[in-house]
């Protein structure tokens, strides 16, 4: 059917013959599409809206390239309260093909032990809340969607009860996303994804540098006698060979400790440590110019756990500690990242169940729009107001 300038076309295979059996065939392939990865291969084809040269009508010609682009929908086109949610309102397809980045949902929290669950509802939440977002970051004068193509590839059909299933699934999955040429910036799920990730990171890239961004440093031996947890998975990555060590630079850790020497692990490997309380009353900017001289132009993962983040800014997560990072230190570490060179991103550990005015989750969309932002390739524009004099 169309709508003003959208249209949805379903492709469906062998279906009913009545138009009621058609209708529930193509409903659920539908739904299936929003929640699974898998689930919408070949089947279906999402916003392939009228082609236009004008931003907002889902396809756009820009002024640095004839190639065309995804365009996000914005207020204008459709209500944000309209329609079905996908992440920045960008298309949904049902693999990466053709595309330079996407988005990526895994709704796993079995891998956590923290007080507070629910991680598993975040990629549905995050991408709710970011229909708040708008085309254009006037703060960088990054254009993405003017010089990436973009769009949201669904979720991974994670396995419920396993862990050690869910490593192997994630793992083949990202694998072909990256194999394809698409650097994705993935919703959490728990801080375990990013063992996986890292796995198939290092098939393509070999040990990667990392900017680690938590409350935590993530690096137990084992949690409860398992070794695969939200609690491990930075020790397994080192353990593995998945990290350039001397390249990871971990930013926020904070609160009480289980010992005197909770950080060791990782500054005996060469991991460079900023705890929070050196963050307090300060730019990032100077940080992260000396961060960008330790990566070069060597490829760099980007993880950000929410809980880096003061739980006065985001308080829906499963492990608040107290003095964290401001929104605005967290944004000059993601801004402080262009020049690098990103080969994706990970935001983790969103509870929506404990975020009851969708602060964390709004916030979540915006760190993930700022990834975006940073990644190789997208044009940069000057910003409204650079010429600012007071």
């Amino acid at each position: 059917g169309s709508c003003h300038d959208i249209c949805i076309t379903w492709k469906v295979g062998s279906v009913g013959s009545s138009s009621k059996q058609n209708f529930k065939s193509s409903l659920s392939i539908f739904i299936s599409a929003m929640l699974s990865h898998r689930a919408a291969s070949g089947l279906l084809a999402i916003s392939k809206r009228l082609p236009r040269a004008l931003p907002g009508r889902g396809i756009a010609t820009t002024l640095f390239s004839s190639k065309k682009f995804n365009y996000p929908l914005t207020a204008d086109d459709v209500p944000r309260a309209a329609g079905f949610p996908t992440m920045l309102r960008l298309p949904m397809q049902s693999t990466a093909d053709g595309l330079d980045a996407c988005f990526l949902g895994i709704p796993m929290d079995n891998g956590s032990y923290a007080h507070r669950t629910g991680a598993r509802m975040a990629p549905r939440q995050i991408r709710c809340e970011s229909c708040l977002l708008r085309p254009h970051n006037t703060h960088t004068g990054a254009a993405p969607y003017e010089s990436l193509m973009v769009a949201d590839v669904g979720d991974v059909s994670v396995n419920v009860f396993s862990i050690e299933a869910n490593i192997g699934i994630i793992h083949q999955h990202v694998a072909g996303i990256i194999n394809n040429g698409c650097k994705p910036l993935i919703m959490g799920g728990d801080h375990t994804i990013t063992y996986p990730i890292l796995k198939a990171m290092k098939e393509k890239y070999g040990p990667v540098g990392l900017v680690h961004l938590d409350a935590h440093p993530d690096t137990s031996k084992t949690t409860f006698g398992e070794k695969i947890s939200n609690a491990t998975p930075f020790r397994l990555a080192t353990e593995e060979g998945l990290l350039d060590c001397e390249r990871v630079v971990v930013i926020g850790l904070r609160g009480s400790g289980n010992s005197p020497i909770d950080y060791e692990y990782g500054k005996n490997l060469g991991f460079k440590i900023v705890p929070a309380k050196y963050c307090w009353y300060k730019s990032m900017a100077p940080l992260m110019a000396q961060v960008r001289e330790l990566m070069g132009d060597a490829p760099v993962y980007i993880t950000f756990d929410i809980d880096a983040v003061d739980p006065g800014y985001a308080p829906g997560t499963g492990t608040h500690e107290i003095g964290g990072l401001t929104s605005i230190q967290a944004l000059e570490i993601i801004r402080g990242c262009k020049g690098m060179n990103i080969i994706g991103g990970d935001l983790v550990e969103v509870s929506p169940m404990f975020d009851l005015q969708g602060a964390t989750s709004i916030l979540a969309a915006n760190f993930l729009f700022e990834m975006l932002c940073v990644l190789p390739g997208v044009v940069y524009k000057d910003p409204p107001g650079s010429d600012f004099e007071f």
